[in-house]
Order: structure tokens, then C-alpha cells, then sequence
């Protein structure tokens, strides 16, 4: 099989423009090290992310099997030439890591360090998140990878996923970290410090502007990390906006069938490689070891790696990955629209009026709100929301009921939603979040938009709404 022949430029070159119209973020400006490995490209332009998402990880394909092969072993045999053995040591890692991370991407030793297809896996996302990406066995064990590695004395952080604040916990105890609100004082930060900012957040789904949070965090020698697990590629590109780190939890939109848990860091450039030993440095600069070297070598030691199954899952899932979220962020703003528009009889000036005047009435008798990014007016006309997430506003809202007990009934109404938790999966679900979450109100459900058709999705939230009138007499 022909390979695709290589361009070093091929992430920082792409047009912002997809193939079918859709303005995508601009890529990370800075280039990649030199000694980063190639990249697919034409011989004219650079492949676009949905082309990489099948592609990138060509160089990796030792096998004829189109469709890659999954690895389960936890072993892999040394070299049979004893003149080819070289011992396996975190020092001996490269300083400017490669995709997917070791100076031989094909040579593997025991799967608490690589695995042929989380390399295969990692070495797509690096490419798709425009910088070094490491995966971990969940999006919890990667946010306590990145502050074990950076053991911050202040973490700036506001409401969210309760599971990041149970992580930050354990650091408190532990460190004696010091948690500060998320709109703290520019003052109160210090070099060395942590913002991190959920965006969109849980569960609700609205945004926050990302470069104001970098600017205040860069003011003070503070980092900021952005966990943009509701708005995967192509949806936004925090590194655009002033990111310095970026999470997702990959059992989401990465898995995308609810069948793999996962974790990633992706660091930006500057920050994620060495410089070199040896190296010719400008006057005065010493050697400076880059966060992903020390990030692997903490990984191989904690032990938070995904299993061979779930890495070739995580590769499996990423080749659909634009198609299914632009498909699931559109029809979540279109069911968004229609309710919002029921409830006021207006949307932006224009209501397309899918639901019939019947239909609006039940809405109303159940429904006090909806929450999501593509209502947020003020931001949108602000300008910054709409060039934040260029590639749609997410498939994850919020609808409050008019009461704890509609909520809590609505799900069992349903026929084509899933009451459980999680998001991101190809099937809708709904929840109750006051099951999971006992910091949310208990009239709020959180709802996940899956690949289905969206008129049918709002016509079985509609006809649920239907039997709850009927039900409590409203």
C-alpha cells in the first residue's frame, strides 16, 4: 500500500474553511517541532480533520488489514538482532516528543507505555487537536495526571462536572492545594497557578469566552486548561483562543458509542516539547524539560493507560468523529430552537413554527426554560461566541420543568431517549441530573443529542410533555 507522502506543514497550513462550507477554527499558528512525523497532505493543500481522522495514523499501518487490527497482548517481543536491543528507559524518551510519542512509533515493550493502537489512537488526535495529545483511562485520571505534574498551589474554578471538583479534592488533601473561584481577581493568581475552565459547561451547555480567561491567566504566569469535552473538533479549537492545555473526557464524543472510557491532554506547542541537550541554545538559556516527557513518564508510573480494546475502539470512533458531532450539534440547536421558540414565540427574530399551536401550549404547561449556547444572545452578539465555536454550539442542553416531579417523571415518558447518564454517544439520552449530580436543580434535565433524526427526536420530547400534562392534570 502507498503511502501518503509527507508534509511537515500540514497542521499549521489548513484552510479554515471545510470542504462542505463550514469555517472551522484556525489552526495553532506556532509550527511543530522538525522532528515531529509527517503528516498527510496533498501535494497542493493539507488534508482537511476529516480526512486526518482517517488517515493520520497511516505511517503506523503495518498490516494489509484495511480496517485496523486490535492489539491485546501486554507484551511485545524484543529484537531479535542483539546488535538492535536498546533498553527501555522514561529517561531515554525523546525530548521533542513524536506522534505517537517514542523514536520508534512501531517498537512497543509492555502496554503500561504504549500499545500499538493507543499510539495509532494518539497519534490522530495529536493531529487533530493541533498539538501533542496523551490519552488516559478516563477524563478524571488525565485531569489528575496534569495536576500531578504541575502540583499548582492555586486552582482558579468554577461550577461544572462535579467529578472535577472530587479530583481537585484529593489535591487539596493532599497538597494543600488552594481553590479559588473562576472569576477571582487577575491578582489573586500567581506564576505557576491553574484556571480551568469548562466550555460548554455541565450541563448546561453554555459557553465562556476562552481568550479572556487566557489573557488573565498569561497576565499573571498562570496557565489556563480548557476542558472542551462538550465541543470536540470541529466545534472549537481552544489553542486558537490562548489555550494552554486542553481536556477531553474521550468516553464522550471521542467514543461516541458509549462503549470505551478515556482521557486526554493535549499540550500546546512551546510548552509540550524539550529543548535538547546539546542543542545549539540562545545565549543564556539552559535546557527545559518539556511537559510531555515528564507527562509520559508519570503515566507509565500511575498506571492511568486505556486498554489495547479501548484504544482501538477510540481509533474506530474517531473516523466518524465530524459527521457525527455536526450532525448531533445541529439538530440539538434545532430542537433548541423549537422549544425556546414555543415558549416565546420567537427565536433571534425568526421562528420556524414546526410544532403546531397545540404543540406550544403543552411545551409551556411543562417547560420553564432551555439552556444552551446557541441562546446566549448577548454573547452571540458580542461576536466572540460565534467565532469561538465556528463549527456549531454542541449537542448537550438543559430544559428545566416546571417542577422536581416533572423532571423526574418526564424520562420514563420517552420512547427514543435512554434515561441515563453520560453524553456524546450516537443514541440520545436524557437525565434527571439530580441523580448523578446533587448540585443541580432538582427540576433540570440534561440532555445529549444523538445522530438520530432531530424532528423525530422533538416529537417524542413533545408527546412526553403530553403525557405529563395528561398525567398531573395541567
Amino acid at each position: 500500500m502507498d503511502q501518503i507522502e509527507p508534509d511537515p506543514a500540514a497542521l499549521t497550513n489548513q484552510s479554515n474553511t471545510h470542504t462542505n462550507g463550514t469555517t472551522l477554527p484556525t489552526r495553532h499558528q506556532q509550527p511543530p517541532p522538525s522532528n515531529h512525523p509527517p503528516q498527510p497532505t496533498t501535494p497542493h493543500q493539507p488534508y482537511s480533520p476529516s480526512t486526518l481522522s482517517i488517515h493520520a495514523d497511516d505511517p503506523l499501518n503495518l498490516h494489509t488489514d484495511v480496517a485496523p487490527p486490535l492489539h491485546v497482548s501486554t507484551t511485545f517481543r524484543y529484537a531479535t538482532d542483539p546488535s538492535q536491543l536498546r533498553p527501555f528507559r522514561s529517561t531515554t524518551r525523546p525530548t521533542a516528543p513524536h506522534f505517537p510519542f517514542q523514536e520508534t512509533p512501531h517498537e512497543h515493550c509492555y502496554s503500561r507505555l504504549t500499545t500499538p493502537s493507543t499510539s495509532r489512537l494518539e497519534t490522530i488526535l495529536s493531529s487533530l487537536l493541533h498539538a501533542p495529545s496523551i490519552t488516559y483511562s478516563s477524563g478524571l485520571s488525565a485531569l489528575h495526571a496534569l495536576l500531578t505534574h504541575l502540583v499548582p498551589k492555586r486552582v482558579s474554578i468554577g461550577a461544572g462536572y462535579h467529578g472535577c471538583h472530587g479530583v481537585l479534592n484529593l489535591h487539596v488533601r493532599l497538597s494543600g492545594t488552594q481553590i479559588l473561584p473562576l472569576d477571582c481577581d487577575a491578582d489573586d493568581l500567581q506564576p505557576g497557578d491553574l484556571i480551568c475552565l469548562e466550555t460548554p459547561i455541565n450541563p448546561t451547555g453554555l459557553a465562556s469566552d476562552i481568550s479572556s480567561y487566557a489573557k488573565k491567566a498569561h497576565s499573571r504566569g498562570a496557565y489556563l486548561l480548557v476542558d472542551s469535552t462538550f465541543a470536540p473538533p470541529p466545534l472549537q479549537d481552544p489553542f486558537v483562543h490562548g489555550a494552554d492545555i486542553v481536556m477531553h473526557s474521550g468516553t464522550k464524543y471521542i467514543g461516541g458509542h458509549s462503549d470505551m472510557l478515556c482521557g486526554v491532554l493535549a499540550i500546546r506547542h512551546g510548552l509540550a516539547e524539550s529543548t535538547a541537550e546539546g542543542q545549539d541554545l540562545p545565549s543564556g538559556q539552559k535546557y527545559r524539560e518539556g511537559w510531555m516527557s515528564r507527562l509520559l513518564e508519570d503515566r507509565e508510573f500511575i498506571g492511568a493507560v486505556m486498554g489495547g480494546l479501548e484504544g482501538w475502539l477510540g481509533v474506530r470512533s474517531l473516523r466518524t468523529l465530524e459527521l457525527r458531532v455536526i450532525r448531533q450539534s445541529e439538530s440539538a440547536t434545532s430542537i433548541v430552537r423549537e422549544l425556546h421558540g414555543a415558549l416565546n414565540s420567537d427565536f433571534d427574530g425568526v421562528y420556524t413554527a414546526t410544532l403546531s399551536a397545540d404543540d406550544r401550549k403543552v411545551v409551556k404547561k411543562v417547560l420553564r426554560g432551555v439552556q444552551h449556547a446557541s441562546l446566549q444572545t448577548r454573547e452571540l452578539q458580542e461576536g466572540w461566541l460565534k467565532k469561538q465555536m465556528a463549527g456549531g454550539f454542541g449537542a448537550v442542553f438543559a430544559m428545566g420543568l416546571n417542577g422536581e416531579q416533572l423532571a423526574k417523571y418526564l424520562p420514563s415518558k420517552l420512547r427514543l431517549f435512554h434515561h441515563a447518564t453520560s453524553l456524546g454517544g450516537v443514541e440520545s439520552l436524557i437525565e434527571w441530573r439530580t441523580m448523578s449530580d446533587a448540585t443541580v436543580a432538582t427540576d433540570l434535565l440534561r440532555v445529549s443529542i444523538g445522530v438520530e433524526d432531530w424532528r423525530d427526536l422533538l416529537g417524542d420530547i413533545v408527546q412526553g410533555f403530553r403525557g405529563l400534562v395528561e398525567e398531573f392534570k395541567l
